[in-house]
């Protein structure tokens, strides 16, 4: 079996005892090399008459080709008679990696070589780069954490599995029309998809629906029989994750689902050509989109079935690799630390019960050790309502088995909770797996929660909060069980990637061993945060970035933006906990104050926006709509525009955040304090040197910790407050009444002015503001609004700036995937990390 050609990334020269061929070697000759014959081979073009889209192919299987000898190594520690340690399987219904292109040359070491190659055949690594269509396998930070994780887990050289689902079509495409968001299909597969490598002969047939016969055998042991009403095949698809500069290349397999029987003969054969295939295109719906609208019955049933289906593919896949290691299912716990990425995966306790159980003749108290032992349960929300739950009905239709599965779990641990507090009915009601207050639902964070040995939130303020409220109770009966670890992005793609001027600045300053060893090298900055010459060199790093996104701006909207104002940005999920529209009553405020004449100094200002609000969630849509009309008045007002400009950057998705986050000057983190779980877009900004406007909540508490308060542009109230405020009876209206600035700004909005005279569009989100506001903007306005002033007189002081936004990158070293997959290896899955491979020190 071929070994792993590793050696001096980008020379081609190998380690001791490896060894290297044409189809591997990474020096500029054989990558040349390769390319063409990639051209010529496998898109069967000559160099003279190739497609953009032919070159990408052609250095994508380049490059994989250098990745596949790690990839198969690593297998070899997973799966092999000879298996090195306990192997990490990160179980996430989403995988936004990106495109792969960018990340695997430089974890490779040969974007040198790939960029001289394609310059020998004229071509640019830029616009080849540019070409890759990106994955859309996420809806957003969930994603993108468990992709980053991969990344860590590689570099680190922890032997592990991403799975999840290879949906056909992604999270949708956005554009705006009109100023409404409007969503188009993500067609990423169209020209194919070269990293991928399919395992036909690795498939697994999961059951729906049916019934359940209950008997003995003939020595009088309990066996339950699933009959299903129908089944579903699993075909595993695999993308090398490789590690930077390292040994290790783990594997992403995500699940395509097929019918087991996908054409039948004596349905063709009397004419029925639509039923011949019913079961195929059936079947293949599972795999089909990420995240169905949920909202009609119908939804929600795909969506219970998407979430057991790669679960059940994943567990039994596990299960065949272990026992192709030679190793009893008793050793399972021992094998396999299994994360659960929210609770999306989390029918993976049941679903390994039953496997154990039904499948295995495994008795219920060795399964549930193993099981508990097994699985680690990560929360990312503190909002109640998002936590998943299903109707018992739909539930027992779809999964009977399970719900019997459920059921048994909940009585043993019921059980066990009345006698450790007994008479308190009331905590056995709220911990029950079956919430009973009204129609009968299965928790699934009650069912990820009783079924792991560990929960863990997402930042130290989140865990905090998780005891203290969603999982208070499973605080009171486990509290050994709660862990914190905190969220982290990979350096390699959001500094090294998408900000290669940044990269080598700081290389030239300190070394390149930063890369992968972040929380150690990166505080070395600091010493150079007061350097003038420093400075200079920082100032026109960001400038170019700036210029940059300037560009693509103009490229994407039309709209003309000035690279010398500062540059103010907000990309996330359309949320309304997340405020975007407090944002914009700021910029209401600004525009009257500009068109009334405001005296004193001005800063110069562009607000740039981005991110996609979900099919169904109407205010959020509201919302984009407002953005857009509030950008169009503002944009057009000839005074107003030479100092302010608003853009809404369509379509914001990990590619366009390699243009947006190095070009940040300004990072809004301004969610209600207490409703943000951690977020990670606030990380890849502080480390690309953008200060952060923000509330004491997720991981903005630990971030303005570590940057230093005084870098730091804090405003709002405090998640105590805002319970405080709550409990005592809030009235927003009182704060409309009360603040003449905030009055002007709702009242144009009511009047039409951003609606063409249309007092209605807007009334929606009026009327939630004035008489709820459940996420406390007019509470915050003012807090808000003094503090864009103090950042606007900040900016004026550039060598301030640029000390605060030095030190902003300088101090959050601790915030890489590498030290949160560190955390995860030591206090949860009791996995071994190896560590990355050595690098150079300044």
């Amino acid at each position: 079996m071929a070994q792993g050609a590793i050696g001096k990334p980008g020379t081609g020269e190998p380690s001791r005892g490896v060894r290297t061929s044409v189809r591997t070697a990474a020096d500029r000759a054989a990558v040349a090399q390769a390319l063409i014959e990639n051209l010529h081979c496998l898109q069967a073009k000559r160099p003279q008459a190739a497609t953009r889209n032919d070159w990408y192919m052609a250095l994508a299987y380049t490059v994989r080709d250098r990745a596949l000898d790690r990839y198969i190594s690593t297998l070899e520690r997973i799966s092999g008679e000879h298996p090195s340690a306990k192997v990490v399987a990160y179980l996430s219904a989403e995988f936004l990696t990106g495109p792969h292109l960018g990340n695997n040359l430089i974890n490779l070491g040969i974007q040198d070589a790939a960029e001289h190659a394609l310059a020998k055949a004229g071509q640019s690594l830029a616009n080849i780069i540019e070409q890759e269509e990106e994955p859309g396998l996420g809806n957003g930070g969930l994603g993108r954490l468990a992709a980053c994780y991969m990344d860590s887990l590689s570099t680190l050289n922890v032997p592990a599995i991403g799975y999840g689902l290879r949906y056909e079509f992604g999270i949708f495409d956005q554009t705006i029309r009109d100023g409404w968001q409007v969503e188009l299909t993500d067609k990423w597969l169209r020209f194919g998809n070269p990293w991928e490598i399919v395992r036909s002969e690795i498939t697994f047939d999961v059951k729906f629906g049916g019934r359940t016969e209950h008997s003995r055998d003939e020595h009088g042991r309990y066996q339950v029989n699933w009959i299903p009403e129908r089944m579903v095949r699993g075909i595993a698809y695999d993308t090398p994750v490789t590690g930077y500069h390292g040994p290790t290349t783990n594997l992403l397999r995500l699940w395509k689902a097929e019918a087991v029987d996908s054409f039948d003969f004596d349905a063709f054969n009397v004419g029925d050509y639509y039923g011949a295939v019913h079961e195929k295109i059936a079947s293949e719906t599972i795999s089909k989109v990420l995240y169905p609208n949920d909202e009609p019955e119908s939804g929600r049933q795909l969506r219970l079935m998407q979430q057991y289906f790669f679960v059940s593919c994943s567990l039994q896949d596990m299960i065949r690799i272990t026992l192709l290691r030679g190793k009893p299912l008793s050793d399972f716990d021992s094998c396999w630390a299994a994360q659960l990425n929210d609770t999306h995966p989390s029918i993976a306790v049941a679903e390994l019960m039953r496997l154990l159980i039904d499948e295995y003749s495994m008795d219920w108290d060795e399964a549930w050790a193993i099981t508990q032992k097994t699985c680690g349960y990560t929360n990312h929300t503190l909002l109640a309502e998002a936590l998943e739950k299903w109707p018992v009905p739909l539930f027992g239709a779809l999964l009977p088995r399970h719900l019997e599965i459920v059921q048994e779990i909940n009585t043993r641990f019921l059980d066990d909770v009345r006698r450790q507090h007994p008479g308190d009915e009331g905590l056995v009601s709220r911990l029950s797996l079956i919430d009973e207050t009204g129609d009968q639902y299965v928790r699934m964070a009650h069912l990820a929660s009783v079924g792991s040995h560990a929960i863990n939130g997402v930042a130290a303020m989140h865990s905090e909060l998780l005891k203290r409220t969603v999982l208070r109770d499973f605080y009171t009966v486990a509290p050994e069980k709660f862990f914190n670890v905190t969220n982290g992005v990979t350096p390699r793609r959001w500094i090294v990637l998408s900000n290669p001027g940044l990269s080598d600045l700081i290389t030239r300053r300190i070394g390149d061993r930063w890369i992968s060893n972040l929380e150690e090298e990166l505080p070395r900055l600091a010493a150079f945060a007061s350097d003038s010459d420093f400075q200079t060199e920082w100032r026109s790093v960001k400038a170019d970035n700036k210029q940059r996104l300037a560009g693509f701006i103009k490229a994407r909207t039309g709209i003309t933006v000035d690279p010398g104002s500062l540059f103010d940005i907000q990309v996330k999920r359309l949320h309304e906990y997340k405020r975007q529209h407090l944002n914009v009553l700021y910029l209401i405020t600004e525009f009257n104050r500009l068109r009334r004449g405001v005296s004193g100094p001005v800063t110069p200002r562009t607000v740039i926006f981005g991110g996609k609000a979900a099919p169904g969630y109407r205010m959020a849509k509201l919302i984009i709509k407002l953005i857009n009309a509030v950008s169009t008045a503002i944009n057009q007002d000839a005074r107003v525009s030479e100092l302010l400009k608003v853009v809404f950057l369509p379509d914001f998705n990990v590619k366009s955040s390699h243009h947006v986050y190095p070009a940040a000057e300004l990072s809004e983190q301004i969610s209600t304090a207490g409703k943000e779980a951690s977020g990670t877009g606030n990380m890849k900004f502080a480390m690309n040197g953008a200060l952060t406007i923000g509330t004491l909540d997720g991981a903005n508490v630990e971030i303005r910790d570590a940057v230093g308060h005084d870098n730091f542009f804090l405003f709002g109230l405090t998640a105590d407050e805002v319970g405080q405020l709550k409990a005592q009876g809030y009235n927003p209206r009182t704060f409309y009444e009360s603040n003449e600035e905030l009055r002007d700004a709702l009242d144009l909005i009511a009047c039409g002015f951003f609606s063409n005279g249309d007092r209605e569009m807007f009334r929606p989100l009026l009327d939630s503001l004035l008489t709820r506001d459940e996420y406390l903007l007019l509470a915050d306005y003012q807090s808000y609004v003094d503090c864009q002033a103090r950042v606007s007189d900040a900016y004026r002081r550039q060598s301030d700036w640029t000390r605060m936004s030095i030190l902003n990158t300088a101090g959050v070293g601790g915030f890489s995937s590498d030290r949160s997959i560190r955390d995860y290896c030591r206090d949860i899955w009791k996995v071994e990390v190896a560590g990355p491979a050595s690098s150079r020190r300044a």
